[in-house]
């Protein structure tokens, strides 16, 4: 380590300042290189952090995608445009207006979160729920009664999604709370909040548009520790909870409820024969004695099998699986 200045050294350089003879970014080494700070609004989230954030978006946005193009029937497209903080008050200024604001929770997560929505967005998706071509109007307008409750169960949908995709993070169950199109009335998050905006691009019919969600600092503030790359990477390698999970999603398809029908036999009628059956009439199938009858589950063909009785229940044993 250099030597520091003396007592007498420093005194020389301040008169040298102050009669003007030493310019102040002289006496300040690395000026350059200096990057302003605001401490009253202090960095919360590190660069891990956000990136981690992007991640889960990132396939938030191909999951919207691939929702939205089958739900609307028509082209929509979804990527991740960008992740920043800053504080709520920033957030709210930098909106349009008018623009749709949903105020949403993510429980077991403490505190409210938002999801802001354009008209570039909005606007082409009302028109095709309502039978049209997907076309903006040249003029922004605010949203009736009517148009809010279809988007709320719209992005009610969207929130379905959100939590699949944050899954490996945490298991979330987001809920939509309100809906506003005046981002200035909406006091969800203290003006001074840190909070993490996620800005997705979009293009709905070939307009092109953008979906922001602001989520607090105090709302991620439990699952900090694990936004980071090696939670993110390292929780599928986990063979012991793979295995923990694998057995819940079986236990919950175990309580799925399917429909399994048996045929015992086909043949065919004239329009004649069908008529005149009576009660005690046998018709021959094309299936012989003991052969083994096609089982359906859900409408496919999958298996084959043995009818038979347990206890005093009609039953089926498979025999093959096709």
């Amino acid at each position: 380590m250099g030597k520091g200045l003396s007592r007498s050294q420093i005194d020389t350089l301040l008169q040298a300042m102050q009669n003007g003879d030493l310019p102040l970014a002289s006496a300040v080494p690395n000026a350059g290189g200096a990057k302003r700070y605001d401490f009253r609004r202090p960095n919360k989230l590190s660069n891990e952090q956000l990136r981690t954030l992007q991640m889960i978006h990132d396939n938030f946005s191909r999951l919207l995608t691939s929702f939205l193009s089958a739900y609307l029937g028509a082209s929509v497209q979804v990527r991740m445009a960008g992740v920043e903080q800053m504080t709520y008050e920033d957030f709210i200024l930098s909106l349009p207006l008018p623009t749709l604001v949903n105020v949403f929770t993510m429980e077991p997560l403490k505190g409210s979160a938002v999801m802001e929505t354009n008209m570039n967005f909005t606007l082409p998706i009302i028109d095709l729920l309502c039978g049209g071509q997907g076309d903006l109007l040249p003029e922004k307008r605010e949203l009736t009664e009517l148009e809010l409750q279809v988007l709320r169960r719209l992005h009610s949908r969207i929130l379905e999604h959100l939590q699949y995709s944050w899954s490996d993070i945490e298991e979330i169950a987001p809920q939509l709370e309100a809906m506003d199109t005046n981002p200035q009335f909406n006091q969800a998050v203290s003006p001074n909040e840190t909070v993490a905006v996620i800005s997705l691009h979009t293009l709905v019919n070939g307009h092109e548009g953008a979906l922001t969600i602001c989520l607090p600092y105090l709302l991620l503030e439990p699952v900090a520790s694990r936004l980071s790359a090696r939670h993110w990477f390292s929780a599928p390698q986990d063979s012991a909870l793979a295995a923990e999970q694998q057995a819940q999603l079986d236990a919950l398809l175990g309580r799925v409820p399917v429909e399994l029908q048996a045929f015992w036999g086909r043949t065919r009628l004239l329009v004649r024969e069908f008529i005149g059956l009576q009660p005690g009439d046998v018709i021959t199938l094309q299936r012989m004695v003991g052969e083994d009858l096609e089982l359906r589950i859900a409408g496919g063909s999958e298996l084959r099998g043995q009818p038979g009785l347990v206890g005093r229940k009609l039953a089926i044993q498979i025999t093959e699986v096709l």
